[in-house]
């Protein structure tokens, strides 16, 4: 069992295995965002130091099949949940 307490989380994650900011290794961890204040379960990107994430737009694809995806800005603070 390794110590969850000690990782430091990236600037910016995605959860599209196409983006530059995916990171399997991190994502099994079960990274949470929280966004002014609230817990997101629907954050496809974040940026911490830009201030935004990614979020799905309902079930809507576009014509190659992706999520549709809409940024907003605000705080950002990326954690990894407890296991229970």
């Amino acid at each position: 069992m390794t110590d969850t307490q000690n990782i430091e989380l990236p600037d910016r994650l995605s959860i599209e295995p196409s983006s530059p900011y995916y990171n399997a290794d991190l994502l099994e961890l079960d990274v949470g965002v929280r966004f002014k204040g609230q817990d997101k379960t629907n954050v496809i990107e974040y940026c911490v130091s830009e201030g935004w994430i990614r979020v799905a737009a309902g079930t809507a694809k576009d014509r190659f099949g992706n999520q549709l995806a809409i940024k907003v800005h605000g705080a950002v603070e990326p954690y990894i949940r407890p296991r229970s």
